[in-house]
């Protein structure tokens, strides 16, 4: 569905300082590995649809070593005819701090739900709607919506692709520093891109990524450009 090859490698600068310093301390790289697949055949009783995996390593650590990781993983599958499909996914993470006692884990989060794959002209879109939990001291059971797009451009000389997710969650998580909050927290995640292929291989471009309530609690929309490189593998 994206690309004959289903694996890219791409390399961002995140200038995330440059634009807001008071909340970052330092412009950084970050390499982001994502395999996609479309399996589904059709005929099979377990009919396995799309698989992605994405994982990210951000180098902010000392010396410019790696300081933050996370990974995703998704499998969508159908036992009937109609093109919707069980949806399970898992994320997860860490990420090292200086001083070292500050460093922290990304919570495992487990997902399952339903998906739409469908075209709109010649966009290919794909709408998740899914069941989020997460293991915190106090466990958070709340509906995540994802909704994934691509379109070729010029001929697929350029791509417009990404996702954005919405989702709540407790803010309580059953520990010291958030024992004292009640209620829900809303929270939206976007990373829109848009790259210009050099060749099949190598392609420039710009990611962007928008953050509500994810690195903070506070009431600002963060949004942190990059530019990037691709390989496709």
């Amino acid at each position: 569905m994206l690309a004959a090859r289903p694996q890219s490698l791409q390399l961002h600068y995140d200038i995330r300082h440059t634009l807001d310093p008071q909340r970052n301390p330092e412009n950084y790289p970050t390499l982001y590995f994502e395999y996609f697949k479309t399996l589904d055949s059709g005929k099979a009783f377990i009919k396995p649809g799309s698989f992605l995996l994405k994982s990210q390593a951000d180098f902010v650590g000392d010396k410019t070593t790696i300081g933050k990781y996370y990974m995703q993983v998704s499998q969508e599958f159908r036992f009937w005819q109609p093109k919707i499909f069980i949806s399970l996914q898992y994320s997860g993470g860490l990420g090292v701090t200086n001083p070292a006692q500050y460093s922290y884990y990304i919570a495992n989060t487990y997902s399952a739900g339903i998906s739409y794959p469908f075209k709109w002209g010649d966009a290919y879109l794909s709408s998740v709607l899914d069941l989020k939990y997460v293991p915190y001291a106090k466990p958070s059971t709340d509906f995540l919506y994802t909704f994934y797009f691509f379109k070729g451009l010029w001929h697929y000389h350029a791509e417009f692709s990404g996702d954005f997710s919405i989702w709540t969650e407790n803010k309580n998580h059953g520990d010291a520093a958030t024992e004292n909050l009640y209620g829900k927290r809303f929270s939206f995640f976007a990373e829109p891109q848009f790259w210009y292929n050099l060749n099949k291989t190598f392609a420039v471009g710009t990611k962007v990524n928008m953050y509500y309530h994810v690195l903070i609690t506070g009431n600002i929309l963060q949004v942190y450009p990059t530019a990037a490189l691709r390989v496709k593998l």
